[in-house]
């Protein structure tokens, strides 16, 4: 088959989302981002039926080829995933997170922790039960890659459900910043099956802390010089399309000189976007400058999100589904979603002795910690071991329910819990 460059890829996935994202609007009326997945979903499920039916027209092997060349993790985790936090940062008020960030910093650190230590040592014990032998370390490996919420599906799911102020400071607060925690212990993880597998040192306790706290606070101090430093550049011009420049220059440089330093790349992003979306915003910009600088991110957040979650739909064509798998998915559902109530109750119980919270707050947070492209994006980037197929799969099927079965009815779960 032939190689198709970076522009027809791109050509393809753009097209493709505008026509599904055209057929959504028409018919059914769905969030975007499910559409988009959904209308994916059934494609690549009638592809793979057609393939059954006539092999030798060969499409699954051409589509899967195609999707070969899709590198999703560096397509995510080191393009898309830096432009899209710092759009979500930008409309973030910063004086709710401020006011909420003891429950929003527990959540995101904590209970990452939790979350990733509850699913590890489930889908270790359970997975025991069906055959499908899984180390415990790749089993924390999975407890960490699902544990944080996708601020992407997250925050695209909040444009379209209504919530107090309050529980969406807090949903939208913890999205942002889990997933920066959530990687961190993620390639600690990785390190030490890595080191364990090549038979090299071991990494002790003090040492994970050390890269847990090099990484995050290295991202944060990062993302407060480059915004610090955009903020200023801002202050002292009144031209739009430099602006809009700097804005963007600041977020490629936040995320590769973080990437260069070892440092959380998502963590950067989002403390330069919460800066420059609060204090830039309001000292920075003349009214002009704001309406041009919030369009061109609203627009490029729209355009990202739509090819995502096209391409989250068609990855089912690049997963090896076995009968252990399909189980291991289905019990591993209610486990993560058991795991998240007790990680998200576990600190908003504690901190409701001293502060009010609102009624049903933990139930949304649950249902509304939807799983996305990040999740894929970090299987995806382990090594080539025996359980990366499996750890793929059982990580396809949560993302697929979590973004359609809950991002479909976290309205409904609002209006029942919430009043």
């Amino acid at each position: 088959m032939t190689t198709l460059s970076l522009f027809n890829i791109a050509t393809i996935t753009i097209t493709l989302a505008a026509f599904f994202g055209y057929i959504n609007h028409r018919l059914l009326r769905m969030p975007i981002s499910i559409g988009l997945v959904v209308i994916a979903l059934i494609t690549s499920i009638i592809v793979m039926f057609v393939d059954i039916a006539v092999p030798q027209l060969g499409i699954q092997s051409a589509v899967r080829l195609s999707l070969a060349q899709i590198d999703f993790h560096e397509t995510l985790m080191k393009g898309m995933l830096s432009f899209l936090l710092f759009a979500g940062a930008l409309h973030v008020n910063i004086e709710d997170l401020i006011h909420r960030k003891y429950a929003i910093t527990l959540m995101a650190t904590v209970g990452v922790l939790i979350s990733t230590f509850l699913i590890g040592y489930a889908m270790f014990f359970l997975t025991g039960f069906i055959d499908l032998e899984i180390p415990l370390i790749y089993c924390l490996i999975f407890g960490s890659l699902i544990a944080p919420t996708d601020p992407v599906a997250v925050l695209g799911i909040l444009k379209t459900v209504k919530v107090p102020s309050s529980l969406k400071a807090k949903i939208a607060g913890e999205s942002l910043f889990n997933d920066g925690v959530g990687v961190v212990v993620f390639t600690i993880l990785v390190a030490i099956a890595t080191q364990s597998s090549s038979g090299g040192e071991e990494i002790g306790a003090f040492e994970m802390t050390r890269l847990f706290l090099l990484e995050a606070g290295g991202g944060a101090v990062l993302g407060l010089a480059t915004g610090y430093i955009a903020y200023r550049a801002l202050k002292s011009i009144n031209e739009y399309t430099i602006e809009v420049l700097i804005t963007l220059a600041l977020v490629m440089v936040s995320y590769s000189l973080s990437y260069a330093l070892h440092f959380s790349g998502p963590i950067a992003v989002v403390i330069a976007g919460l800066l420059i979306g609060n204090s830039g915003m309001r000292f920075a910009m003349s009214e002009s400058t704001r309406d041009h600088v919030q369009t061109f991110w609203t627009l490029l957040d729209e355009i990202l999100n739509a090819a995502l979650f096209l391409i989250i739909g068609f990855e089912i064509l690049a997963i090896t589904e076995t009968t252990s798998n399909l189980i291991a998915t289905l019990v591993m559902i209610p486990v993560v979603l058991l795991a998240r109530f007790i990680s998200v109750g576990l600190p908003i119980s504690l901190l409701s002795l001293k502060q009010k919270y609102t009624p049903g707050a933990i139930i949304v947070l649950t249902w509304g910690g939807l799983r996305g492209g990040i999740s894929v994006a970090l299987v995806l980037s382990l090594p080539n071991v025996p359980e990366k197929e499996s750890l793929l799969a059982i990580t396809y099927g949560i993302v697929i329910f979590s973004i359609i079965v809950q991002g479909l009815t976290v309205k409904k779960v609002v209006e029942r819990f919430v009043r």
